[in-house]
């Protein structure tokens, strides 16, 4: 009851003619002919009493308001339609059919009434956007606290406190800091408004609000909800050093950050100039429903003045008038498009402009990069061979725990898939520990999964493009290039042959480049040979090379199903650009369903065959499904570019219409569904809307709709037309 009170007072501000047509109807019903002046015939209007002039009085009103809101539409650009409001009432009140004029004037207001309801009810998912923007932040004010220059307190500007070791004197802190308290890293902070955040900040996000601007996680550890910057529906933890977005809510504990950017630059910002762009645009299909309404206002008008002069009654131009409704053209068609709009951010797809929405649903070939859309974005580790005849106790579980924690430090590309392995071997090994199965001999009982809860870690070395060694619980770990892994400490290859069953001997190391060429032969040899679209990375412990880690491009997981579902949306073809190798792009091509592949081609090349089928006569829409960044170029030459994040890097590409913020390829059939529907519902309710007027109108001018049932009935028209329009925003495609 409180809600429906709130939407009455707001409808009421909002459209003040409402509660004024609503409360004349109350002098119209008491006291409509009362004349104190006696008799004084009006031209037209004759001699009204009290609650006419009333009625006509507000009908004047509303003429020049919706005379000065035409005028203020042409000004924009916009066809100002109304027209046939302003004729319908004065007629009304020219054939002196007063209740009929109140009818009219009602059903204006109460129609502007509906359609603010039906614009903020579309608009809500947009609207829950902007509403979650941060406005306040809190800023630490404490000694020591910020960067190189912050005035120490003391009046200086802090260079004179600088001391020889490039450290800073600070005041000594509070006991309770002293003592690490939690009160202490809240209790000393200004809140500012969130523009007044400059870039060095340090910053305090208490448990619940919202991270007001793009920074770094100074805090040993977080976990955020970016729901509302991806869609994701499960809070990320995050660690000391990772990105942080404004936008994402703090979970329960307080987190420190510095920030990196102003409010402006920061990414739930850009966010939110795609939807006020989205927002503020008006697809061509709407521009075009204004227009058609020109000739709809003419041929209302026609049969109007036929009823008329067929019939000899004036009362017939009136009754026809009040029925004919433009509404479904003006108002349902756009208030389709913002539904579809506000549908697809909430899916965590965001639009620059409605017109893409439109063109969304005519796309009949997709260009998909491989790399990191068609597949996840990192190498993943598909097995471990171990190396035959190396003689080692350790199985593929112990070689990935090890490989995955030294190049946890690691930057080269294959770096996180092995660390990714490394993790869940880690859990694995700790699984069977606690299960009782201790499957190491008692020397090595202090190897992680065997007691020890996390590996110890030192000496880390990185040599770029041959590989990363390090020191796991004493045990020293190369993992890289097969000359990298194998090689010992000074660099060369020692020569080995191995011998299934036989431990290597003295006797059995040679040296020289013929026979380290000859070893790595023999073993890659015993590994066996790599598919196409393979690579791999060799692990040597305590100076043996003992195994040998696998990775690939691995297809997201529901790569295959969302392109199966836009074959069965209509999707004509489907295409794969890539730079790689022809033989792996095939390999990934055959797993997710894509028959047409470009492979081995340069930024240039991409933009060449997305151009020529871009020009091809008779063709539909294409559309090119990249990561944003390197795709630039080629998203730019497409109909649509569909860029797809995960909210952690840029929203906006300047090249992209189409940002997926939740990183899932799933979102590239269900944006063109959204689309499709909507347009749908769109033609539905304008169809539907318009045949009903006409039928009406057809009906008045037969006398078979008296002219006051007519404006109730108009009414009734635009708000089942209206309705309709807001079923866009149904999930059921």
């Amino acid at each position: 009851m409180r809600k429906f009170i709130y939407l009455c007072s707001h409808l009421c501000v909002q459209v003040p003619l409402l509660p004024i047509a609503v409360l004349t109807v109350i002098p119209l019903a008491v006291c409509p002919s009362w004349r104190p002046w006696g008799a004084a015939d009006i031209p037209i209007l004759g001699n009204p009493g009290v609650g006419q002039w009333i009625v006509i009085i507000v009908v004047a009103y509303t003429i020049i308001d919706t005379v000065r809101g035409m005028i203020d539409d042409l000004r924009h650009g916009r066809v100002g339609v109304d027209l046939l409001a302003v004729v319908a009432i004065a007629a009304t009140v020219a054939v002196q059919e007063y209740w009929a004029s109140w009818a009219v004037v009602l059903m204006i207001s109460s129609g502007e009434a509906i359609e603010e309801y039906a614009q903020s009810k579309a608009e809500s998912s947009l609207t829950a956007l902007m509403t979650a923007a941060p406005q306040t932040a809190h800023v630490v004010r404490r000694p020591g606290v910020g960067v190189a220059g912050v005035n120490t307190g003391d009046g200086s500007d802090g260079s004179s406190d600088d001391r020889c070791d490039g450290f800073r004197k600070v005041a000594a802190l509070p006991s309770s800091a002293a003592s690490g308290s939690s009160d202490a890293a809240t209790s000393h902070y200004d809140t500012v408004a969130v523009e007044s955040v400059t870039p060095g900040d340090v910053l305090i996000v208490l448990p619940g609000e919202t991270v007001p601007v793009d920074g770094e996680l100074l805090s040993g550890s977080a976990t955020l909800d970016l729901s509302n910057i991806n869609g994701e529906p499960v809070p990320r933890g995050v660690f000391a050093g990772a990105r942080v977005m404004s936008g994402a809510v703090n979970g329960s504990t307080t987190l420190t950050m510095r920030a990196a950017e102003a409010a402006r630059d920061s990414q739930y910002q850009r966010i939110l100039a795609l939807v006020a762009a989205a927002q503020d645009s008006r697809p061509a299909v709407v521009k075009t429903a204004d227009v058609l309404a020109v000739p709809f206002t003419v041929l209302a008008l026609a049969i109007a003045a036929v009823a008329w002069l067929v019939s000899g009654v004036p009362t017939r131009f009136a009754q026809v008038l009040v029925l004919a409704t433009p509404c479904p053209l003006l108002i349902a068609a756009p208030v389709a498009y913002v539904a579809g709009t506000g549908r697809l951010a909430k899916s965590g797809i965001l639009i620059k402009t409605q017109d893409v929405l439109e063109n969304l649903g005519r796309v009949t070939h997709v260009f998909f990069d491989k790399t990191g859309t068609l597949t996840v974005k990192q190498p993943q580790v598909t097995r471990v061979e171990m190396l035959p005849g190396a003689g080692t106790h350790l199985n593929e579980d112990h070689v990935l725990m090890m490989a995955g924690v030294v190049e946890t430090y690691s930057v080269h590309i294959l770096a996180k898939g092995i660390a990714k392995a490394g993790t869940e071997a880690l859990s694995r090994l700790h699984r069977r520990f606690e299960e009782g199965q201790r499957l190491c001999p008692q020397p090595d009982a202090d190897w992680p999964g065997h007691g020890r809860d996390y590996p110890v870690v030192k000496h880390i070395d990185e040599d770029a493009g041959k590989g990363i060694s390090g020191e796991v619980n004493g045990h020293k770990v190369r993992v890289g290039r097969l000359s990298f892994a194998a090689s010992s400490e000074d660099g060369f290859l020692p020569v080995e042959r191995i011998v299934p069953g036989r431990a290597t001997t003295d006797g059995d190391r040679q040296s020289g480049k013929q026979g380290e060429g000859r070893l790595a032969d023999e073993i890659r040899t015993r590994f066996g040979m790599l598919a196409p679209d393979e690579m791999a990375s060799y692990v040597s412990v305590d100076g043996h090379l003992i195994a040998r880690i696998v990775l690939r491009d691995v297809p997201r997981a529901n790569a295959k199903s969302a392109l199966a579902r836009l074959r069965g949306l209509g999707v004509a073809k489907l295409s794969m650009l890539t730079g790689d190798k022809r033989s792996s792009a095939a390999i990934i091509a055959s797993e997710v369903g894509i028959d047409d592949v470009h492979a081995e081609l340069f930024p240039e090349d991409k933009v060449a065959a997305v151009t020529t089928a871009t020009v091809t006569p008779s063709r539909g829409v294409t559309m090119m499904v990249g990561d944003g960044v390197n795709d630039a170029p080629v998203l730019a030459a497409a109909d649509i570019g569909m860029a797809m994040t995960d909210g952690t890097s840029t929203a906006a590409s300047e090249s992209a219409q189409v940002v997926i913020m939740n990183d899932d390829i799933a979102a590239v059939p269900r944006a063109i569904a959204i689309a499709r529907r909507t347009k749908r519902v769109m033609l539905q309710a304008v169809l539907a809307g318009l045949a009903l007027a006409l039928i009406g109108m057809v009906a008045a001018a037969f006398n078979l709709i008296p002219v006051v049932v007519g404006a109730f009935l108009q009414e009734a028209i635009d708000v089942v037309s209206i309705l309709w329009a807001l079923t866009a925003l149904l999930d059921r495609d």
